[in-house]
């Protein structure tokens, strides 16, 4: 079982460069709002990288609001917005261990109530988005992947169920690197992202349920249950 572990970190890494390289390029200047990232095969071929990791950097810099793929044309860096209040401090500050759990408490107080709005309001094309990002991120641990990405995009779309925009517009500003297995580079201890992917089951199934009770209490169980477990993750890597 710990070989399985293992596996995951290689991967992992190599997404964390490409990601980092792109996104240095783009913070210097180097890539300027506007420009086009080279194609997908010209990023394999330049890196070196399997496809899926190529699209894992995209993701990831897309969930930090840096670039937009627009389909059939190509990924676009975008113009960076002017710090639009004091929440701007959040960003780029999640190098130490208190400021990932303010942000996870920060998590906490918003999606709690996004879970019970969206079970009440989410239609049914929203709730089988909600379900099949869902089932994205256990095909990415099946791929022995981390699926920060996948996990990002679950809760955003739950966020764009309560139909009010400002809920992934927030979720959006806080970035994927809220998801707090993508501050750490060591391999996630064995049954970590397995028992992560039961409680979203339980937040997918309240959602479909239109229970808002259930549904709020099973994201209150999973983003409380994070800080603990993030806690616990980092005393085990040190």
């Amino acid at each position: 079982m710990k070989a399985s572990a293992e596996i995951r970190r290689p991967r992992e890494n190599l997404t964390q460069k490409v990601t980092g390289i792109l996104r240095e390029r783009i913070e210097t200047g180097a890539l300027r709002p506007g420009d086009k990232l080279p194609t997908e095969q010209g990023l394999i071929a330049e890196f070196g990288v399997s496809r899926t990791v190529i699209r894992e950097a995209i993701s990831g810099l897309r969930a930090d609001g840096l670039v937009e793929p627009r389909h059939g044309v190509g990924v676009f860096v975008l113009d960076r917005p002017a710090p639009a209040s004091g929440l701007e401090m959040l960003r780029g500050s999640l190098d130490r261990l208190s400021s990932i759990i303010e942000i996870l408490e920060l998590r906490t107080a918003t999606e709690i109530e996004a879970a019970g709005i969206a079970a009440e309001r989410a239609s049914p094309a929203q709730q089988a988005r909600i379900r099949e990002a869902c089932a994205e991120i256990t095909r990415a641990v099946s791929r022995g992947e981390r699926a920060e990405a996948a996990d990002f995009a679950f809760h955003l779309t739950i966020m764009e169920a309560t139909n009010n925009p400002l809920f992934p517009e927030f979720l959006q500003f806080l970035g994927q690197r809220t998801i707090p297995r993508s501050q750490i580079t060591s391999t996630v201890p064995e049954g970590y992202l397995e028992r992560i992917q039961a409680e979203h089951m339980s937040i997918v199934e309240a959602i479909a349920a239109g229970d808002v009770e259930r549904a709020r209490s099973a994201m209150r169980t999973h983003l409380r249950g994070s800080l603990v477990r993030y806690e616990t993750l980092l005393r085990s890597i040190r």
